[in-house]
């Protein structure tokens, strides 16, 4: 589990949990920024949800940040984390992509 010293400055604990899109089927794979997780390592499965090891974070971004980014005035290269579920419905392969991180 992440703890507050491991949070990158601008960064913000967002949680350890997403939810897997309603019929999924396995097989299920788990991406974190487009690096595939390991089932019992990285991740459970659990009652339509996946519950990570630890804690995914993402970018907090205030007013000034987010309009110096639409202004092009400059980028941002803080800790950002996205999850993707590749899974099967209907015997199709799917993907989920960014989905979305719901508190512990």
């Amino acid at each position: 589990m992440t703890n507050e010293a491991e949070i990158p400055k601008g960064s913000v604990a967002v949680g350890r949990r997403v939810r897997l899109p309603r019929g999924a089927e396995p097989p299920i794979a788990v991406y974190v920024n487009g690096v595939q997780q390991t089932e019992g390592a990285d991740y459970e499965l659990r009652r339509g949800e996946v519950l990570f090891a630890r804690t995914l974070v993402k970018e907090q971004v205030g007013g000034v940040r987010w309009l110096a980014m639409l202004l092009g005035l400059f980028g941002t290269y803080r800790k950002h984390e996205t999850v993707d579920v590749e899974y099967r419905l209907g015997g199709q392969v799917k993907l989920a992509s960014d989905v979305e991180i719901l508190g512990d």
